[in-house]
């Protein structure tokens, strides 16, 4: 049990440990994306993975005994990475923690960035899961979101990705400029055709710093749906990938039963993550050494040649470390917790918080229709769930 210094071995093991790495490069940036990533002319692989591994040994110092269930390269463009540069991360990470015997490896791929011969070189070195970043399968749609391949392209990389891993997600960006209804559910359709076990689909969000938000201030993107169109949206992609044995398990992700994303649900059942690269962010449990136990959030630097400067110079690329409160841990775990269709976990909510969340306001949410308790889980229901954000408003009031 938690003690109120911050302090539980027991908890983060409910979420599981993974390992995310951050490959901060892009070929282009995509107006809409808000990730760290960097457009540069060159990148010394071999330097970066060096980098790479040292973070990956200074953290594995911190959380001996430990095992990999799950890692995830994240970007930027993962699949800008050479095979050798993948390889040598991996090699560190298993010398690092050792792997479970069902280890998760995901990286992200972008349709430009593929040749049969690279994507073969990530499955040898260990990768067993693709997440292909297509976002539209509409050729009009893919030149507004600043994606720089086609509809073709993209149909030629998901098959190469096929012959290479048994597990291939992708992701769909909808609520697009002047997508209708009929469009969307006909583009749906499509992608569930082509879909092997799991589909990330994600509405368009307007991020601050971001070309769309520039031109949305500028008056200049236009025909973005209303809200009642995009809820219209949501609740046609929840109906649609129900009826074809995908249903949505989080708010944006759907799968086949037993091939959800075992990273992702680490950051959402609050489990322990090492997180290495630009910008990196981390949740690591510590035991209590001199008073200084507990569970910490970590970041790293955020521009590229800051972080390899600070690697290798200072032995860490960490810009902040900092200590968790039992009361941020429990809204941390309310909020991620309810965007799966298997909810929270009330008794281990209740430990985390150091009291009951209000009876009166499940109460009153399930009267509505909202949520519903079971077997000691709180989650939402198909009506609850285009609500979520006015629902988690009430629970931790």
């Amino acid at each position: 049990m938690p003690g109120r210094d911050g302090f539980s071995d027991a908890d983060w093991r409910a979420g599981g440990f993974g390992l995310y790495v951050h490959w901060p490069f892009c070929q282009a940036k995509c107006p809409y994306c808000d990730f760290n990533s960097h457009v540069v002319p060159g990148v010394d692989q071999a330097r970066w993975a060096a980098a790479l591994s040292s973070e990956i040994a200074r953290l594995a110092a911190e959380t001996p005994g430990r095992h990999l269930g799950s890692i995830f390269f994240g970007g930027g463009t993962p699949s800008l990475m050479t095979p050798e540069t993948v390889d040598t991360v991996l090699r560190a990470a298993r010398a690092a923690w050792g792997f479970a015997n069902d280890i998760e490896i995901t990286l992200e791929a972008n349709p430009t960035s593929v040749e049969r011969g690279r994507f073969q070189g990530f499955a040898d070195a260990g990768v067993n899961r693709l997440s292909m970043g297509i976002q539209a399968l509409n050729d009009t749609d893919l030149r507004r979101l600043g994606r720089m391949h086609s509809v073709a392209e993209a149909r030629a990389a998901f098959d190469v990705a096929r012959s290479c891993f048994g597990r291939v997600s992708f992701d769909l960006i909808y609520a697009r400029q002047g997508q209708t209804r009929a469009a969307w559910r006909a583009e749906l359709a499509d992608a569930l055709s082509m879909a092997v076990d799991h589909l990330s689909l994600y509405q368009l969000t307007i991020e601050p710093g971001t070309a769309f938000s520039a031109r949305a201030a500028a008056g200049t993107l236009r025909d973005l749906p209303d809200d009642d169109l995009a809820a219209d949206l949501y609740g046609d992609t929840q109906d649609i990938c129900e009826a074809a044995g995908m249903p949505g398990y989080e708010t944006s992700n759907h799968a086949r039963s037993g091939s959800e994303s075992r990273h992702n649900l680490v950051y959402w059942r609050q489990g322990d993550w090492a997180a290495v690269g630009p910008g990196a962010h981390g949740r690591i449990t510590l035991p209590p050494m001199d008073g200084s136990g507990g569970r910490f959030a970590t970041e790293a630097h955020r521009a590229p040649g800051a972080w390899l400067h600070a690697v290798e110079t200072r032995g860490t690329g960490e810009s902040l470390r900092e200590l968790v409160p039992m009361d941020e841990q429990a809204t941390e775990y309310l909020l991620m917790a309810m965007r799966l269709s298997e909810g929270l976990d009330l008794a281990r909510h209740a430990r985390l918080a150091g009291a009951a969340l209000d009876p009166g306001a499940i109460a009153r949410l399930a009267g509505l229709g909202m949520v519903e308790c079971r077997d000691g889980r709180l989650r939402t229901t198909i009506q609850g769930r285009p609500l979520l954000n006015a629902i988690l408003r009430d629970l931790a009031a």
